[in-house]
This record gives structure tokens, sequence and C-alpha cells, in this order.
């Protein structure tokens, strides 16, 4: 059913298909959905509609609400014949660049040019790997196309702006090119924070020129998402961005002057794009310019929009989206949206990653230990950076000093940064950050395997991240195990998740397993407690080994 919260195997629950936006404990709501399932008996069935439908997995039998016009696709098989066989649907999977295996570093606090810089310096003086930066903080917040602080003249009817058309001087970015360039040097990719809409500023904002010209532009060629008479729709209250209008990513006119605009950050040699956002239809009687309404845009958007931006980056960079729909395996890469630094937090995106990876989703990853709330607790911290060393993306990131949205729950007062040195400062805990630059040393070296992991899953239609029923369907106890999983071939993953924890119970399926960390075998079709010196169990097979220090 997609990327779900609350539970892998969905036996028992009524599932609703709709792409919704969730600040924290997502529950049964979800950004990235699917009307596609799979059963450890052999049965799979995909509805094939961009409308929202409803599955009700009950005891006897599954009842399922389609639209009116929707086709029904049955499989047969393993799961990994059905999970290949729903991937063709769409076409294959796109493979993201080698250097996203590596660790990925963001906070919202980063605002300006000094604080990239100080963070290059940390990396170096703190010996921590990274290969990916993400900023968010770096537009103007109302056009998402323009540096945040940067003199120009504004250009009317869509015109794009280009680097040589801004004026840096005593601004937060005064060389945004070098900056780049130092990024590169240091062996490390950008990625900047987008949100598809022509935003209505509040009354309390600086209103920017460019923005109202953007948004009259839009109104007149109807470049937007529009009403049944034809003028524009704008996100409801009550929503993110409300009163925003909403780019028409089925629309040619829109798609080339929406990116016109940002050639400009390619040309700077930008690595990709944050697309946040995207849950943004809540209309069904909305128009868009190929003819579909609200019903198909409700879950369709996001992906018309991770898509867009998908096929402006090409082979060159990559896409980082939280929202998405049936097929997203075209679109990467996913992280699993926002998350209080709370306990609870942890096993519930879990159960996201599993869930994505059993919907076909290969390159995936959460903000390990939340990113919303006060700092997480040091024991939090460990246990989710272990668990984020053993995926396929590993970040760790925060929300604005004092809380992205204080009027719903109040942040942390201070840094509230998710690095390690801050986590070690914060707390006083003098050797927490050494700790910590095991697992990313690890995540660091884990990289061939990773690599080669990523071309496999892609060549075969396989997910990265595995729940144990994928390869053992006929075994009762690996289809009833929701917290342990594959990481490719060779790797069993058993995260931490109850509070300070040092060890757990783990239930090795058929085969001939070996701890990771010390080599110990065991045999399998038993369950046995693991977890040594702090470290969350890990088992290999196949001959895998990896040194480490």
């Amino acid at each position: 059913m997609g990327e779900k919260y609350d539970s892998l195997n969905q036996k028992g629950k009524k599932v609703i298909n709709r792409v919704e936006e969730k600040f924290c404990f997502q529950g049964d709501k979800t950004y990235c959905t699917t009307p596609f399932f799979w059963t450890d008996t052999g049965f799979g069935l995909y509805v094939k509609t961009c409308e929202e439908t409803i599955f009700d997995f009950r005891e006897d039998c599954i009842a399922v609400t389609l639209p009116e016009k929707a086709d029904v696709i049955a499989f047969s098989g393993t799961p990994q014949e059905i999970i290949r066989e729903y991937m063709g649907l769409f076409g294959p999977a796109v493979l993201p660049p080698e250097w996203t295996m590596g660790v990925w570093v963001s906070a919202n606090r980063w605002n300006c040019q000094k604080d990239v810089e100080a963070l290059l310096e940390k990396l170096k003086k703190y010996d921590f790997p990274a290969s990916v930066v993400v900023l968010e903080a770096w537009s103007d917040e109302a056009t998402f196309y323009i540096w945040n602080g940067a003199r120009y003249t504004p250009v009317p009817d869509g015109k794009a702006l280009r680097y040589e058309d801004f004026d840096f001087a005593d601004t937060p970015w005064p060389n945004p090119a070098e900056m780049i360039a130092r990024i590169h040097e240091a062996r490390m990719k950008l990625l900047l924070w987008q949100v598809p809409v022509y935003k209505k500023q509040g009354d309390d904002e600086l209103q920017n020129p460019q923005n109202d010209l953007d948004r009259e532009d839009a109104k007149t060629r109807k470049l937007c998402v529009t009403m049944p008479d034809g003028t524009p729709y704008t996100i409801p209250k009550g929503n993110w961005f409300a009163g925003s209008m909403v780019p028409d990513f089925t629309n040619p006119q829109t798609l080339a002057i929406w990116f016109g605009k940002r050639q400009y950050l390619l040309d700077m040699e930008v690595d990709g794009f944050k697309t946040d956002g995207g849950e943004f239809i809540h209309c069904a009687d909305v128009r868009f310019y190929d003819g579909t309404t609200g019903k198909e845009g409700v879950n369709r958007y996001s992906r018309d929009y991770t898509e867009s931006y998908e096929n402006f980056v090409g082979g060159r960079g990559v896409i980082f989206s939280r929202a998405g729909f049936s097929g997203q395996h075209r679109v990467p890469c996913h992280w699993a949206g926002d998350q209080q630094s709370q306990n609870c937090e942890l096993a519930s995106v879990l159960k996201a990653g599993l869930s994505a990876g059993a919907s076909g989703m290969i390159f995936w990853g959460f903000d390990l230990a939340g990113f919303a709330g006060p700092l997480p607790s040091l024991d939090l911290y460990r246990r989710a950076t272990q668990m984020a060393c053993f995926c396929p993306i590993m970040q760790w990131h925060s929300e604005p000093d004092g809380g992205q949205f204080r009027e719903l729950m109040p942040g942390g007062e201070g840094n509230n940064e998710r690095s390690p040195w801050n986590m070690e400062e914060s707390y006083g805990a003098e050797g927490f950050m050494e700790e910590m630059r095991f697992w990313h040393k690890l995540h660091e070296q884990l990289r061939p395997y990773l690599w080669q992991t990523a071309q496999d899953c892609v060549r075969d239609s396989k997910p990265f991240m595995r729940p144990l029923v994928y390869e053992w369907p006929e075994d009762k106890k690996a289809v009833n195990c929701q917290d342990e999983y594959l990481l490719g071939d060779d790797l069993l993953v058993a995260p931490l998740l109850e509070e300070n924890a040092v060890s757990r119970e783990v239930y090795l399926p058929q085969g001939e397993w070996f701890d990771f960390f010390d080599g110990t075998r065991y045999d399998g079709n038993q369950s046995l407690t693991a977890g040594k010196d702090g470290k969350l169990p890990v088992f290999t097979r196949n001959g895998f080994k990896l040194k480490y220090e």
C-alpha cells in the first residue's frame, strides 16, 4: 500500500489510498501511497487508477472500493515475482548516482554561506564523512528559486533570471557559485529545497515583487491548476501554504517557464533538489491542462511534480522527495517525511521503510532520530544512527531553532541541529561524537556494497530494504516479523527499537548466518538474543565480509 507508518502487514486494517500531508505521527496517513498489495500466499493486486481507493483487509475477505473506471490487475507468484511485475507496469527503475550512498547532512538553521563554510570546517575538524549537503533555508521562500537576499531587477512574463542578473554583495550568500565549488572540492554534492507553489505571502512578510509577477503571469497564462470556471485554485485554509496557487505540471508551458527559472541553478552545478510538499490537491473539481480533475490529482499530482523535476535534472543529479504515488521507483530518492524526536517515531519509520520497499520503492531514508521538537535523547540518537547506517540513505536533519510550526509544537531552545557534535556539546557527553563517528564511517565503508546492491536492485526490480516475508513467505515467523529486514542480499538488520535497549530477540530464517561484528556462526530457523557492546544486531550470509575499524 506504499509507505505505511502503522504496519507493514495491513491485515485487519482499512486503507484509504490518498496522498496526504501529516506533520509527525503519521499513523494510517501517508505521503506516498499506491493501490497495490501482495500476500504471503502468492496473490497480488494493483488497481490502475489515480483516484482514491479503499482497501478493507478483513479476516475473511478483502473488499476494495473502486472508482467508476479502473483496471484491476492481478498477480500470482512469489513476492519477488509480484513486485517485479508491478514495477514493470511503469517502466524500469532509475539508478541514482553513486554518491547518494554516502552520508547526507542537513539542518534548517543553515541560512547563509557562513553556515555552510562552518559545516565544511567541522566535518573536516571532527573527521566525519559526508557526501551530500541539503540546504532548505537557501531561498527567499517566496519564489523558491532566488537566493535569499540577492538583489536583482524583477522580470515579467515568465522570463528566466540568469546568474549574472544577481548582485550577491553584502547578502547572506555573497558568492554561491564559489560555495558550490568548495563543496565539490570537498567531494560533496549540494541539493536545494523546493516547494511547488506560487506562494501567497503573509501580511507579516516583506512582499517579493518577483513572486507577485510570477503569480500574475501564472494567472494570465493559466500555468496553474484551476477551478472549473478557469480561476486559479488555491490551497484551502488549514493546509500547508494555504492561499497559494499550484503549478500545473501537465502543462508544457508551465514546465518550460518553471524550470527555465531554475536552469541557472543547474548551470551553477547544483546537484539536485529536495522536492518537498506536493500533497496540495484538496478539491475534487479542480482542473488540469491535460483534462484531468482533482479526483486523479489528489494522488497523481505528487508524481507529476517529482517526475518533472527528475526529467529536469536528468542523469546529472538526483531528486529527494517526500510525496509520491504508484511507480515511484522511477523517481529516486525518497525520505520518510516529518517525525518528532521521540522513540515511538523510530518504530513507525521502520514500518514505513519496509512497506515502501514492499511497494517497489528502492532508495529510501529517514531523518535519523527525528527532525522536529526538542533534541532527541542520546539513547534515541544512538539507536537511530545505527539503523540509519544500514539504510540506503543515511541522513541527519533538523527543523529551525525554536521549531518549524510553533503554533503546533514548539521546538527546543538554542541550537536545534542534529549533528553529532551538537549532540555531544548540548548534553555535555564527552566521547559521544567519537561513538557516532564509528557508524558514519561504517556507512562509508559499506558504500561499495550499497552501490553494488543499488545496481542489482535496479537491474532486477528488487527492493533495497526487504522485509523477511519477501524471501521467506512460507515461514510464518518471517511473515509475522515487522522489525527486521534484509539490506540487499547479504545483510540481515534488527534495529534496537526499545528505549535504552542494548540487545533484542532476533529471528534468523533458514540458512547459515554470521554475526557482522565478531563473525560468530549461527544456524537459521531459530530465535536468539543478540546485540553486543551497544551495537545493533546485524548478520551476514553468502560469505559477505567487511573489514572495519
